[in-house]
């Protein structure tokens, strides 16, 4: 595929490389200090911080603002006169070729590495309650920090994304990636908690990223099924290689491990980057044009430029219909995103004390939960076909509907006598919902909104599903967590107001060219 190199559009070009490097050194700093534990099961609680640790943290710091100093653009708003714009043909019919297809991959890689950053911290928790001697209200502050890095990550980049490139954002996450793995060799549990909320921010900043690209070299016709594929198997093999990890390498070397790998995959995500070209509607937005036709053409486009027709005068009032059904469809896709949270990072945690309260017992329930990683799979295939193959609006919706019917099985299991009811229908239901929600949702939202405000919007509805979270895990934290019931009742009035909002403001994007959604 012949595209710009990695970074050359950047004029600052050196100081990217001088960042990365000085990330880099700031990490392998802190390996003596690991190391130093090898003859204690690496428990280094407690430990003083050597100079070398101190001087390392003050790189990665300083690194991080170089390589972002040597992302910027050559001009960040550079735009193309009038006269020089043209009209280019974006790959919306364009076959699916090799550069299609290596993008996919390369995409599906970087959020396997994505995904896996936020779960693994299920599997250091326990170990490291254990090393800090914490109560289980305290290692509480980690997940909560996490998700707050989100949330704010995926504002924050989903602004840089339309600003400064799609590409240059990806590289940022994955210089902040390499930057925190010395979690792996913090003494004090709050400093763990101020870099896992830096590790969240660059997570849950590259997502909403990576489908925006996805959403805008991929062709209509095939975009759906791409997007909700590549984004579903990044989050199945995201948890499956956070799984993997801790059972194979924990043993050995502690929890601690799991916060190291960042270095390697990190490294390994900013190698890939140069498999991943900028969007060339970007690029032709920025006025870029040369570019974004090179770029085009590497995708098997036939690209006709010619000058950019005169646009005729918008009807009266077509500005403010464009306005007020934008604005209905981010109310219906952030409250749809708000009640996933509240289910995936509540109802679901919350659910099996409260079924061992009715007298189920902790196998069960816990088996009825585990289950869902298997489920996942399959659901994430049956999402991308739907999708792609029926309606991208009514497999959301169905989708919603079936969460809701989840919701109603939980309340009819409360109030059931105990015993009567199998918690396994509303608790399939449940899974197979929020699955199906989560694979569509962020791909629906890149397709949905202009090119100018995709990366933002996208970001935004992204934060709104980790932002449930955080209203479940306070709710965790201040120890006010509801009873099954009255959690159902709750959650089922944000996703029966969804449904109905989506049904009246939501797009079909099936097989739709990108630019009918241009106001």
């Amino acid at each position: 595929m012949n595209q710009p190199g990695v970074l050359q559009d950047r004029p600052h070009l050196w100081a990217f490389i001088v960042g990365c490097v000085a990330v880099t050194v700031g990490v392998v700093m802190h390996l003596p200090m690991f190391w130093m534990g090898r003859f204690n099961r690496f428990h280094l609680a407690g430990m003083p911080m050597d100079d070398g640790m101190l001087w390392g943290m003050a790189l990665i710091v300083g690194g991080i603002a170089v390589a972002g100093y040597g992302l910027l653009p050559r001009d960040a708003t550079q735009h193309a006169d009038d006269d020089a714009l043209l009209q280019i043909a974006a790959p919306e019919d364009a076959p699916l070729v090799a550069a299609h297809w290596r993008l996919m991959v390369v995409l599906t890689v970087a959020l396997v590495i994505d995904v896996m950053k936020p779960a693994s911290l299920g599997f250091v928790l326990p170990g490291m309650r254990a090393e800090y001697v914490v109560s289980k209200a305290t290692v509480a502050w980690l997940p909560f920090a996490a998700l707050s890095g989100t949330v704010v990550g995926s504002v924050v980049w989903g602004w840089l994304a339309d600003i400064y490139g799609r590409r240059a954002s990806i590289l940022l996450s994955a210089v902040m990636f390499v930057g925190t793995a010395i979690c792996g060799s913090m003494p004090d549990f709050w400093w763990n908690v101020g870099m896992c909320f830096l590790m969240g921010a660059a997570a849950g900043g590259m997502l909403p990223v990576t489908y925006a690209l996805l959403a805008e070299t991929m062709p209509s016709k095939e975009r759906g099924w791409v997007l909700v594929l590549v984004g579903g198997l990044g989050a199945v093999g995201g948890y499956l290689a956070a799984s993997g990890c801790a059972a194979w390498l924990e043993p050995i070397f502690s929890w601690r491990i799991l916060w190291f790998l960042n270095l390697p995959t990190g490294l390994l995500l900013i190698f890939l980057n140069a498999f991943i070209p900028e969007s060339p509607k970007y690029l032709a937005a920025r006025g870029r044009i040369a570019e974004a036709v090179r770029t085009l053409r590497g995708f098997g486009c036939e690209v006709h430029a010619e000058p950019k027709a005169p646009s005729a005068p918008a009807a009266s009032g077509g500005n403010a219909h464009m306005t007020h059904e934008l604005a209905g469809r981010t109310w219906a896709l952030s409250i749809a995103a708000v009640a996933w949270g509240l289910i995936n990072f509540g109802l679901l945690l919350w659910m099996p004390i409260h079924l061992v309260e009715r007298g189920y017992s902790m196998a069960v329930s816990s088996r009825l939960l585990s289950a869902s990683a298997l489920i996942a799979i399959p659901t994430v295939f049956v999402a991308a076909f739907l999708y792609s193959r029926w309606s991208s609006k009514g497999a959301l919706l169905g989708s919603i509907g079936v969460t809701a019917l989840g919701l109603v099985g939980v309340m009819l299991l409360e109030l059931a006598p105990a015993g009567t009811l199998s918690p396994v229908w509303p608790i399939a239901l449940l899974i197979v919902g929020i699955n199906a929600i989560i694979a569509m949702l962020l791909p629906y939202a890149a397709e949905s909104y202009p090119l100018a405000v995709r990366g933002r919007a996208t970001g935004w509805i992204a934060a709104c599903t980790k932002g449930g979270g955080l209203v479940a895990q306070l709710l965790s934290l201040l120890a006010l967590v509801p009873g099954l019931f009255m959690a159902a009742l709750a959650i089922l009035v944000p996703v029966g107001l969804s449904l109905a909002l989506v049904w009246r403001f939501g797009a079909e994007t099936r097989g739709r060219d990108l630019r009918d959604f241009e106001g």
